[in-house]
């Protein structure tokens, strides 16, 4: 950890500024430059943030216009800086920082986390009727998500088979007709039929069984361009949402494969 050029403390903690815009703890900025005023003043300092607008002997001034404006010269006055930042010096290499970190004491409570009271099984379970996706949730028996930074994690290793598992087949597989002539999602229909048997159809690594059923495009007036599909639910329900705000989604269908250029010469 860095230590500081004024004091040759180090911090026990070092927080990303970033963190704090989204979690609304500005109190703890202010808790923070209040503490260490009053650690150098050794005397108690009211650190409410609408104290400037109270008014003082009945006018309607306040003798500070900010905690910050009360607070800094108290700081300046024992070699601190005014606005409470300090220059820290590496801890590996001993080389100054090249910019100012915000620093002071605050006072924190140790919160009791055991892995006793966290852990959770789910194999399978009750899903969500919106999205298709299995709930969250202990209580309800649901799984632990999988985020963005994990899908981020299995991304940077290469585990394109784990994603596709994880994000796909055991999430919220879906089979879906599409028209490849107009690319729609939505527009397909059931042609009713006397004989609907049961066929048992093997897409992408997944055994899915349902009727049979013949489907058409209400807005090509033909069943000609009907292609069987294997995609997440929710991306069918982004088509919805998308649809719902006059915005159509086309899909371009493709079963040709590619082989990568190669740059062996014959």
């Amino acid at each position: 950890m860095p230590f500081s050029a004024n004091t040759g403390m180090r911090p026990d903690l070092i927080i990303n500024p970033h963190a704090f815009p989204s979690r609304m703890t500005i109190a703890m900025l202010i808790e923070s430059i209040a503490a260490k005023a009053g650690s150098v003043h050794g005397k108690f300092i009211d650190a409410t943030p609408f104290a400037s607008s109270v008014k003082e002997d009945g006018e309607n001034r306040c003798k500070y216009d900010s905690i910050v404006d009360e607070l800094g010269p108290m700081l300046a006055s024992y070699g601190f800086n005014h606005h409470g930042t300090e220059v820290l010096y590496s801890g590996l290499f001993g080389t100054e920082l090249q910019f100012e970190i915000f620093i002071g004491p605050v006072y924190y409570q140790r919160l009791r986390h055991m892995v006793s009271d966290k852990f959770q099984v789910r194999t399978t379970g009750r899903i969500d009727q919106v999205t298709k996706q299995p709930i969250g949730g202990r209580k309800h028996g649901g799984g632990i998500r999988f985020g963005e930074m994990e899908r981020d994690a299995l991304l940077a290793h290469g585990a394109s088979y784990l994603l596709h598992d994880r994000l796909h087949t055991c999430s919220d597989y879906h089979v879906a007709d599409v028209c490849s002539l107009c690319g729609s999602l939505l527009s397909a229909t059931v042609i009713k039929s006397d004989t609907q048997k049961k066929s048992k159809r093997h897409l992408l690594g997944v055994n899915t069984v349902r009727p049979a059923k013949n489907f058409t495009c209400q807005a090509c007036q033909t069943n000609k361009g009907m292609e069987t599909v294997a995609m997440p639910y929710v991306f069918r329900y982004l088509a919805a949402e998308l649809a719902a705000m006059n915005i159509k989604l086309d899909l371009r269908l493709s079963n040709r494969r590619e082989a990568p250029p190669s740059n062996e010469s014959c």
